[in-house]
């Protein structure tokens, strides 16, 4: 039986009343106060129309929020918000403690709502994005549906995005979690999943819970969970995000560096799987990638052009002790280049992520510090894609330049490789 002390004795006793569910769907929070009510009002309209048929139980975990989210999540799961009746009760667990990494209480949420799931029996537990204001009954019912009907273990979700969104999945955390394990998940870092009891029980298992990639990128430790361990894997198309506007207070390496942590210290925990993986297949994907109306990226390349500048001069011992001098030529080649020719080559790009991997392994540097390194090097890889994309409208276009880059990653695995066993050695 799991240890639940979070949760308040009221809602312990309610879980403990309810018995048994089929679904538990998961709400963690953490100042959502602009979009709780809609979210919650779609979740129960989806289960309402598509699971009628199913016991679901709605779990809330609050990650310290401070706008009154906790509030309007009772109000508007009790039918203060008229939109529609509310046939499902949103159960409160916690309110959790901000940790030093990632979103407040984020590891907290996930493990309390696996442990509800557990205690509940349920057969499918989808945990959704509270940072949206378009959720929707279809959405629900994409999300849950393959677990239920099919018996996947694993829902990724496969978002409409404008081709100059989410590039920090497209450019490293798809295609190089693609190149390590063999499987084509869209979306490795996913707001939105669904999970079998068979794998909920494995997270649970694991100590991982107090660690940093727990408390920074828990999405991308289930996503490697579910593929390297046998567990039957799909993608769910859920279409385009409407997102609540942000402060744009959050730099890039705040942004970057948990993800790029977490992937690395992935690459470590599971070393001896994927030096033996070659290629990629596909992953079943349910749903068609439509032609939504998403909202348009603009990006400033004459400043991101300008961060890799400087960053190649201000960061030359640190990039010379983790990149081949052959790499570091290339660099300081298009350090030079007028802006209207800035251009990164794949195979370069590819191995400079690829080079970082092995320093974080081999802990060069402090590891914030080499995160903080890699920065300057993004923005020149986003600056070459931006410029290469910037007349292109077909989304077709923009997504087999990203699986070009994709293939490019898995033709550059045995550098990787060799990287890692004898590290001491250059490959130029």
């Amino acid at each position: 039986m799991p240890t639940l002390e979070s949760v308040p004795p009221e809602t312990r006793q309610r879980i403990e009343e309810l018995g048994t569910a089929d679904i538990v769907l998961g709400l963690p929070t953490y100042n959502n106060a602009g979009t709780i009510e809609r979210v919650i009002h779609g979740i129960q309209n989806g289960l309402r129309k598509h699971f009628d048929s199913l016991r679901s139980v709605i779990i809330h975990s609050d990650g310290g929020s401070k706008d009154g989210t906790p509030e309007l999540v009772i109000e508007a799961s009790t039918g203060g918000i008229p939109i529609v009746p509310a046939p499902y009760p949103v159960y409160p667990v916690q309110k959790l403690a901000t940790p030093p990494l990632g979103v407040p209480g984020k590891s907290s949420a996930y493990r309390t709502i696996f442990e509800l799931a557990t205690q509940l029996g349920a057969g499918a537990c989808a945990i959704v994005d509270c940072d949206v204001s378009n959720m929707s009954p279809e959405l629900v019912e994409r999300l849950i549906r393959p677990a239920i009907d099919q018996q996947f273990d694993f829902i990724a979700p496969w978002y409409a995005r404008d081709k100059f969104d989410g590039t920090i999945t497209n450019s490293i955390v798809y295609p190089i979690m693609r190149a390590l394990y063999g499987k084509r998940v869209r979306q490795p870092i996913g707001a939105d999943f669904c999970l079998s009891s068979k794998l909920v029980q494995r997270c649970l298992a694991q100590d991982v819970w107090n660690s940093d990639i727990a408390r920074s990128a828990i999405d991308i430790w289930v996503t490697t969970q579910a593929i390297n361990r046998g567990f039957r894997v799909c993608q769910t198309f859920l279409g385009a995000k409407a997102r609540a506007p942000r402060d744009g207070s959050s730099d890039l390496s705040a942004i970057i560096s948990p993800i790029l942590g977490a992937v690395f210290s992935e690459m470590e925990r599971n070393l001896t799987i994927w030096q033996r993986v070659r290629g990629s297949e596909a992953v079943v994907s349910f749903g068609s990638e439509t032609m939504e109306v998403v909202e348009p990226v603009v990006l400033d390349v004459k400043r991101m052009i300008d961060s890799f500048r400087i960053g190649q001069q201000n960061l030359q011992e640190i990039w010379a002790r983790v990149l081949p001098p052959v790499t570091m030529v290339e660099l300081k080649k298009l350090a030079r280049r007028a802006d209207q020719d800035f251009r990164l080559q794949d195979a370069v790009w590819v191995r400079i992520v690829y080079d970082f991997s092995l320093a974080h392994h081999l802990r060069l540097i402090n590891r914030d510090h080499l995160l903080q390194a890699f920065v300057p090097l993004y923005w020149a890889w986003l600056a070459s894609f931006a410029k290469e994309m910037e007349d292109v409208d077909h989304h077709s276009e923009s997504d087999a330049r990203i699986e070009q880059l994709c293939l490019r990653y898995e033709t550059e695995k045995p550098y990787l490789i060799s990287r890692w066993r004898w590290p001491d050695r250059f490959n130029p």
